[in-house]
């Protein structure tokens, strides 16, 4: 089944804490217990500064915070966490971020997951949506280099056999950003806790809602040349 659309990309990489779920809260919540649990302070503005880093990342800013612990132990202590707060709260799901993934299975447009959570949390996400979502899962632990590092798009990309320059990438954060658009795909931010400014590296959207295949499209096709353009 071929799009309706004149000019599609070959596939869409989306990143998942705070783009497609909203569980940056349980993060927060998990960090401040686990840093208050070694004597010590966290507050929202620390919480803030771990938005969209690699888990390896926001180990090291742990340990400087307090939390006598090694990297691995952090890591499974914060994703064991906010793995019991999804099952004990549920899953915050962003506004328009199932139906946009909906339409794009429908279409047949080939998919990836792009997460700094471990490949364990990711799978959860993914089984949670109802529906087979994404074609392959990149995770924090299958890569080296962490956001904003361009690793994990481009082996997203690699993975689908399709080139990163005719893809588009859906990002939040800062880190997630820098790591789409140093990638080469085309990147379309939709900041959700952290204020994104406008950049030529990527387009702004308030939000996911109401937004269809058409709309990445036509991001697609403003910010490729006419030569790249990916025809139907």
């Amino acid at each position: 089944m071929i799009p309706v659309t004149t000019h599609s990309p070959a596939a869409v990489l989306w990143d998942m804490d705070g783009t497609i779920v909203d569980t940056e809260p349980y993060w927060m919540q998990a960090e401040t217990e686990l840093v208050t649990s070694f004597g010590g302070v966290w507050t929202h503005e620390d919480g803030l500064q771990m938005v969209g880093n690699g888990l390896s990342v926001s180990a090291v800013i742990l340990q400087k915070a307090g939390v006598r612990l090694e990297a691995d132990e952090i890591i499974a202590r914060l994703t064991a966490r906010v793995e019991e707060l999804l099952v004990s709260e549920g899953v915050p799901w962003r506004p328009g971020a199932r139906e946009l993934l909906a339409e794009l299975r429908e279409l047949q447009i080939p998919t990836a997951l792009v997460t700094m959570s471990m490949s364990s949390m990711a799978e959860r996400i993914v089984e949670l949506i109802g529906f087979r979502a994404f074609d392959v899962i990149v995770a924090g632990d299958h890569v080296e280099n962490p956001k904003p590092h361009p690793e994990a798009y481009l082996r997203a990309a690699a993975l689908l056999d399709v080139p990163i320059e005719h893809c588009v990438a859906f990002e939040d954060s800062v880190p997630g950003v820098a790591s789409a658009a140093a990638s080469g795909a085309v990147t379309i931010a939709v900041p959700h806790i952290i204020t994104l400014p406008e950049d030529p590296s990527y387009t702004l959207w308030a939000t996911l809602a109401e937004r269809t295949l058409a709309d990445i499209a036509t991001v697609f096709v403003e910010n490729i040349s006419d030569s790249e353009v990916v025809t139907p």
